[in-house]
């Protein structure tokens, strides 16, 4: 994606039904849990690069021994950084005990982080806070050790304040803007009244029954109890992704199924995936069970997992960006007048290849139809030259754009600031034919189009291309997301821009003005969440108008080679991606009425020039 945003967060989770005698036996080391942790954690570090954090349980520890532990940074390469410390803290048990392996029990007492459930986080700033103390687990601490917990997970709630003054949190103000303060505080409040009913044995599927149906948004989160209990909770919706793989040695969750086949080796079947409403939970024994906690409503998965977060490793994901690729050859083809000799294809680094090779394949199968019409046309009049000629052609394509190291500039004046966010990309000089070839290059999204144009188009107009198509394997990105991805401000998507830009050419701010009106009196009568007012913006323009607009907003005053954009259709996208519907940030179905809310804010903050989260 080349406007880089900051999404969905990633959780890993493992409980081991085995004691550590039994790891070490088995596989040589009592770190077994820890390792599996690691490689979850490392193999979906795209989900989260502004934090990471682990907590961990010790069943049937002695009293007064700690029991939870928890161990959170925000350093660059962050989990190399925890696990480092873990490891540092087992070598220097290790200096002094250097057979201390042989004594798992013993083992266990000493190594922090040696629990039998584990709980594991990646995490990206979605509220724009990067400090330590935001980073996951969060932990609300108890002198009973059965009310003790530790939650992390991957949403944006709507609703936080409401449920802090549903239980009259007493948290300090600066801490009232964590999702997860709230999530966990309504927990933890169930659990206490669960445990003072019941000492014996909490429910935990009563527990989460009581306190998740307020929670307005989008999440899977886990959590891990001072009893031994665990859990993983998905949305009604299934907006938020949650996979998991149960065997007689773990029970293990995390949020991409990638991840948990890579780690523990397993086929894809073998791993499951948690379905809308439900709770996986291991108990203090190492029973498990899914539970219903919420009435499932219609799926609305979020599709952007499949377009660009999710790792396309997994070969669900793979087929699907093919596929996404392969949708839009045909209008890429039309719009270079099925000229292949003259076009070279491209992707703009790194994420959309995939995709990228779905658009190839498109053309190349159109290229493959022309060669077989047109050597059936010769009839008997070739020779081998000629043959050799027509078989040998192919789709041209050539790595055009490079991505530097991100570079970072001391200067704050705009200007020059501009000047080196153009070099973030480099380019393969001498692939292209001046003022004879057409530049296709494919991108996963366009979010803001800033790097488009401060940087791509201004990079790939200095090959002097005859013209540049910009293809967009997903939807214009019109509406706000609420639910983990970091696009809160209406103002910054380039498709509202072009929107109020041909408003503002057709003399319809009047109509723009209605509509900020209809907002503030939803505002006035607390109706907000009702309906999503901002779709009248768009409802005037044809698609088409707006990409024309886009490229135009996408182009620097001072390249004068035409740019065409070509945008993924919402029919396409859904044929692609089939499991995965959830696209209000293209159409403005939000799944829950806070969507409608947020979008609505949204336009307000626009309206009034308030530079503002739209919740």
């Amino acid at each position: 994606m080349s406007d880089e945003i900051q999404h969905e967060c990633g959780l890993a989770f493992i409980r081991l039904r085995k004691p550590f005698s039994y790891f070490r036996q088995n596989y040589g080391t009592v770190l077994y849990g820890l390792n599996k942790l690691y490689l979850l954690m490392e193999k979906q570090h795209n989900r989260g690069q502004d934090g990471a954090g682990i907590a961990s349980v010790k069943l049937n520890t002695e009293p007064g021994y700690p029991f939870l532990n928890r161990i959170r940074t925000n350093e660059n390469q962050a989990i190399a950084h925890l696990f480092s410390q873990i490891g540092n803290q087992v070598n220097e048990i290790k200096k002094y005990h250097p057979d201390i392996e042989q004594h798992p029990g013993l083992m266990k007492g000493h190594i922090d982080f040696l629990g039998e459930l584990l709980l594991g986080h990646l995490r990206y700033g979605t509220q724009g806070k990067n400090g330590v103390e935001y980073c996951h687990p969060y932990i609300k601490r108890d002198t009973i050790p059965a009310r003790n917990i530790a939650m992390a997970g991957n949403f944006n709630l709507i609703n936080k304040q409401e449920l802090f003054s549903l239980i009259n949190s007493p948290r300090a103000e600066e801490d009232k803007g964590s999702d997860l303060a709230a999530m966990i505080d309504l927990v933890q409040h169930f659990l206490i009244k669960a445990d003072e009913a019941s000492p014996e044995h909490v429910d935990i599927a009563s527990v989460l029954k009581k306190s998740v149906p307020y929670f307005d948004g989008g999440f899977t989160f886990g959590g891990l109890t001072g009893e031994g209990i665990g859990f993983v909770v998905r949305d009604a919706h299934g907006i938020r992704p949650c996979y998991y793989y149960v065997d007689d040695e773990v029970i293990v969750a995390a949020s991409e199924r990638a991840a948990i086949r890579t780690a523990f080796n397993v086929g894809e079947n073998e791993v499951k995936e948690l379905m809308p409403g439900n709770a996986l939970i291991s108990q203090p024994n190492g029973e498990y069970s899914i539970e219903q906690i919420l009435e499932p409503k219609e799926r609305k998965a979020c599709s952007f997992e499949r377009i660009y977060f999710s790792r396309g490793s997994d070969e669900k994901i793979y087929r699907e960006r093919i596929a996404l690729g392969h949708h839009l050859s045909e209008r890429v083809l039309k719009a270079v007048d099925y000229d292949l000799k003259n076009t070279i294809f491209s992707f703009i680094p790194n994420t959309a290849e995939i995709a990228f090779y779905g658009m190839i394949k498109g053309a190349q199968d159109y290229l493959n139809k022309i060669k077989i019409e047109r050597i059936l046309s010769w009839g008997k009049d070739y020779d081998a030259e000629k043959l050799t000629e027509m078989v040998n052609r192919k789709v041209r394509m050539e790595k055009i754009a490079i991505k530097d190291v991100k570079l970072r500039t001391f200067i704050t004046e705009d200007n020059s600031r501009n000047e080196m966010v153009q070099h973030v990309y480099d380019i393969t000089y001498g692939t292209v034919r001046k003022g004879i070839d057409t530049l296709v290059v494919i991108d996963d999204s366009i979010v803001r189009g800033t790097t488009l144009r401060e940087s791509i188009i201004r990079m790939l107009a200095r090959l002097h291309p005859k013209k540049i198509i910009v293809v967009s394997s997903a939807p214009q990105i019109r509406y706000p997301d609420c639910y983990g991805i970091d696009m809160s401000k209406l103002g910054e998507f380039v498709a509202f821009k072009a929107a109020i830009a041909l408003i503002k050419e057709r003399n319809m701010e009047p109509m723009l003005q209605c509509v900020f009106e209809k907002c503030k009196e939803l505002k006035r009568t607390n109706q907000l969440n009702s309906q999503n007012i901002v779709r009248e913006v768009y409802k005037p323009f044809t698609l088409s108008e707006l990409d024309n607009k886009i490229a135009e907003l996408i182009t620097p005053p001072e390249i004068d080679i035409p740019v065409e954009v070509i945008y993924q259709t919402i029919e396409d996208l859904h044929e692609c991606c089939p499991t995965n519907t959830g696209d209000w940030y293209f159409t403005g179905n939000y799944p829950t009425p806070g969507g409608n809310r947020v979008v609505n804010t949204a336009f307000l903050n626009y309206m009034e020039g308030k530079n503002e989260r739209g919740y």
